[in-house]
């Protein structure tokens, strides 16, 4: 996976350098390293807003699947696993520079860790509205499981419950408006899922709000 990662991290950072915002609309959440890698070698130190259905916060200890997918966010913080960044010669990203928004499906030695961390958890995307967010670059991660599966069924992952897309519209204005943004990524949709185009609709929605405003 390292491999793919040394690419996505030079393509960061060579968006970054020519002055440009850098995508990546990936199938998992572990792509996130190879973006803070580039952002990082092309002198960024963002903080990280991680939306998602779930922590991503797992390392071997606490997973009950093994899946490296529900690790990223543990990893990119220095907790568990560290192959990958060491890597890309990454070093971890402080925990009170990350803001981890929903996770609403948390397996229980997650939780315990996400609780032990110094990271800020919004439980609800709408607290973003009123958080004073720090005077620094933002990389934004948007696992499209976070969007209720009522509306946004073709996950590999879907959660019980979650944010509208009209309410995820709304934050997605508000962070454009900071005029901050460094990086997005966004991950988990499946098109292979989503025969009727409704979810690939709100992701690209989400995807030019965020952008675009």
């Amino acid at each position: 996976m390292s491999a793919i990662h040394r690419p996505l991290a030079d393509f960061a950072r060579l968006a970054i350098e020519k002055g440009n915002r850098p995508i990546s609309i990936a199938g998992d959440c572990c792509s996130a390293i190879g973006v803070l890698a580039g952002l990082r070698s092309a002198a960024i130190d963002p903080i990280l807003i991680w939306f998602d259905a779930h922590g991503d916060f797992n390392t071997w200890q606490t997973t009950p699947s093994g899946f490296l997918g529900g690790m990223p966010l543990a990893m990119l913080v220095g907790t568990g696993e560290q192959t990958m960044l060491k890597a890309l010669n990454l070093k971890p990203l402080s925990e009170d520079r990350v803001i981890l928004t929903d996770a609403r499906d948390l397996d229980p030695g997650e939780k315990l860790l996400i609780e032990e961390a110094n990271i800020i958890l919004l439980t609800d995307v709408r607290d973003l509205l009123k958080l004073t967010l720090p005077d620094a670059p933002l990389y934004i991660h948007l696992d499209m499981d976070i969007v209720t599966a009522e509306q946004a069924p073709a996950m590999n992952y879907p959660a019980a419950g979650g944010p509208s897309a009209k309410e995820l519209q709304t934050v997605m204005k508000h962070l454009n408006r900071t005029e901050k943004i460094a990086a997005v990524s966004v991950s988990s949709w499946n098109p292979k899922m989503d025969e009727d185009g409704l979810s690939r609709k709100i992701c690209m929605g989400l995807l030019s709000t965020l952008i675009n405003g």
